[in-house]
């Protein structure tokens, strides 16, 4: 038997090792503080603890978010500096109407940071409250506005804000070496493989194990959304992927249409009988490469270009088989759907990892913005106006001093919980409690430790953050649970205002009060926000976007105002995405045959016009527009019966369009008939 100590010292090298990454995020965290504050007081800056507060809350533990919260932070802070120098020029004299736009602007920017994603969204939001920190600095007892020193209160906040974020960029620069690029290329290589695998899978039993396969595709779609925040992060550290963005987008749309493919191959397959669904998967598996097929295939992080040739090799060869039968050449087409999505992903994959010298694709240089609904960014919208609205307006009734930082942090904590949805009020309420700890530190350190000791100088302060911020960092770093990483954001984000280090330190102890109990007062007032005005929630918020998939539809069927495939699919997924993770698998395969039955809409208008069925279509469109699912079959079925005659490619592939459109409209009958009351 082993001594104790030698059978323990596993699991201390282990311990030391795990904790080895958050304690030097904690000193990479100190570090970036102090070198903002002393250069803050180098320069004898006013207010130099918002250089530190920005140093702070743009140190993250990875850093490819770090420099893009950084990146998009100084973006806001510009944009909030010139929109309070421009609100106090046109406004100077007219209390009630500056607080009034000022609530305005805080409700546009509440919108923008619900509409956008990822760290735009932290842009958006930061315009917005950087607006309420600049004037709150200017605002008297009653909401007089200084107007005189509205442009230099400007610029100093913006230069201290920005020197903080040039001063965590270069203490991360210089100790964190980075790895998102990595990380992307990971999680890039194991939702593409997942999809891949799985869809052969299918082909292999002949689309056996339905229930299983649908369980598998949603959490490779959790995997495809994940995509989205990873890619933001690599930009941050690779200013040559920001480059070639286009391919990175394209793998995203590539692997949504690859899981559609998979989704309506596997339908298929489970349609029909044994024996015509083996028939059918057997004419297409032979053309799938050996390597592709083996379960021990290569590694996908080892040679992305030899299988993204695979692929595209087994995609040209079904396109080119000549196929006479609908439900062949139906799961041959969505195999070449799945494959060249697959394709897009290896693309992406051998930048990330084979860096290869490549142009970026042409038609894919620009991405447009779309919103999957408008109402919960019109909800947070309305629900921040009220709350700045009502903090001033109790700082006008009562004069209190306080009032101009109950305002500000009224706006921040409305505006940067907004886009957290159902998560909002229990985020704004952890913050809180961060809140109320750091009083208890920062009046400790302030009216306690700093005077008995005599920590005056800068290397004493220096020495009383550390005690601070590297178990703060270390915290922050290991936390898993969204409440603790909120908890100790929070905490993070409020040291420096509440400890506001100054070239002469102040200990006016009726200030501190005063500052203190407006934070608390518009930090509370914001959270009651969100229990009184609370975000839609994710059910109803589920119910709304599958409606408007079905409006998406029927304009489609009426109007035709969707001409492409690609923007009907963009649209489509984008709506997809916006889904809460609480939705239920039902209603994810209700939306995405949705975006499937518009895009094979779309394609099926070529081939009925080019052979003269037009009209015959257009009016079984316009009873499907109608909910009427058993008229609009019979017409698609009619359509079926007069390209069965053509002997042609073309009708061969024409006829797949209705045999995708009807199964989807018989698998989900009741949720199309409601197309009549979209």
């Amino acid at each position: 038997m082993l001594p104790r100590s030698a059978a323990e010292a596993p699991w201390v090298e282990g311990a030391l090792r795990a904790a080895g990454p958050p304690l030097i995020f904690g000193l990479r965290l100190w570090a970036s503080v102090c070198l903002a504050l002393y250069v803050a007081f180098w320069l004898q800056l006013d207010d130099p603890f918002w250089a530190g507060t920005s140093a702070a809350i743009v140190c993250q533990p990875q850093l490819g978010a770090s420099l893009r919260k950084g990146w998009f932070r100084m973006i806001g802070t510009l944009v909030g500096a010139l929109m309070s120098v421009v609100l106090i020029a046109c406004l100077p004299q007219e209390r009630v109407l500056f607080l009034g736009c000022l609530a305005l602007w805080g409700a546009v920017c509440a919108c923008a940071a619900t509409l956008l994603r990822n760290f735009a969204s932290y842009g958006a939001a930061l315009a917005g409250y950087t607006v309420a920190i600049i004037c709150g600095g200017l605002l008297g007892l009653t909401g007089g506005v200084d107007a005189n020193a509205a442009f230099l209160l400007a610029v100093a906040r913006a230069s201290e804000i920005c020197l903080g974020i040039a001063c965590a960029g270069v203490v991360l620069l210089l100790s964190d070496f980075g790895g998102a690029r990595r990380r992307l290329a990971v999680l890039v290589g194991t939702v593409s493989s997942g999809i891949a695998s799985g869809f052969i899978a299918t082909l292999s039993s002949a689309g056996a194990g339905f229930d299983e396969t649908q369980e598998q595709r949603r959490e490779l779609l959790r995997g495809v959304i994940a995509l989205d925040p990873a890619i933001d992060q690599a930009f941050g550290e690779s200013s040559e992927l920001r480059y070639y963005s286009p391919v990175l987008q394209r793998a995203v749309d590539g692997l949504y249409v690859a899981l559609a493919g998979w989704r309506t191959a596997s339908v298929l397959l489970s349609k029909l009988s044994h024996e015509q669904a083996r028939e059918a998967a057997d004419r297409v598996l032979p053309r799938v490469p050996v390597e592709l097929r083996a379960d021990d295939s290569a590694d996908w992080l080892a040679q992305p270009v030899v299988l993204r040739h695979s692929f595209n090799r087994a995609a040209r060869q079904l396109m080119t088989m000549a196929i006479d039968t609908p439900p062949v050449r139906l799961l041959a087409d969505k195999a070449v759907a799945a494959f060249t999505g697959v394709s897009h992903a290896l693309d992406a994959l051998s930048l990330l990892v084979a860096d290869p010298t490549r142009r970026v694709p042409r038609g894919h240089g620009i991405r447009h913005l779309s919103i999957p609904d408008w109402l919960p960014a019109l909800v947070n919208a309305g629900r921040t106006f009220v709350t700045i609205g009502a903090m001033a307006l109790l700082w006008i009734v009562t004069a209190w001093p306080g009032g101009a930082q109950a305002i500000i942090f009224g706006a921040i904590v409305s505006i940067l919980m907004a886009p957290r949805a159902d998560q909002a009020y229990a985020a704004a309420f952890i913050a809180i409690i961060g809140i109320l700890i750091d009083l208890i530190v920062t009046a400790t350190v302030n009216y306690a430790v700093l005077p008995a000791f005599g920590f005056e100088s800068f290397a004493g302060l220096m020495v009383i953050l550390a005690l601070c911020l590297v178990p703060l960092g270390f915290l922050l770093a290991q936390a898993r649970h969204p409440l603790q990483a909120g908890l100790f954001n929070a905490m993070t984000m409020i040291f420096m205002p509440l400890l506001a280090p100054t070239n002469q330190m102040n200990y006016d102890v009726a200030a501190f009060y005063n500052t203190s109990l407006g934070i608390v007062v518009g930090a509370g007032a914001a959270t009651v926000a969100f229990r009184l005005i609370p975000p839609l929630s994710p059910a109803y918020r589920t119910r709304r976007l599958l409606n408007l998939a079905l409006h998406d539809l029927r304009r489609l069927l009426r109007h035709r105002v969707i001409s492409t495939v690609h923007a009907w699919d963009q649209r489509g997924f984008s709506r997809l995405s916006g889904l809460p993770d609480s939705a239920e698998p039902l209603q994810r395969a209700q939306l995405l045959a949705v975006v499937l039955v518009g895009a094979e809409i779309i394609r099926l208008h070529c081939g009925a016009y080019r052979f003269g069925l037009g009209g015959l279509l257009n009016t079984a469109l316009a009873r499907l527009a109608h909910g009427d699912i058993a008229g609009a079959t019979d017409g698609l079925a009619q359509i079926d019966q007069q390209l069965a005659v053509q002997k042609t490619a073309a009708a061969v592939r024409a006829r797949t369009h209705i045999l995708a459109i009807s199964g989807a409209l018989a698998q989900h009958r009741g949720h199309f008939e409601l197309l009549a009351t979209a």
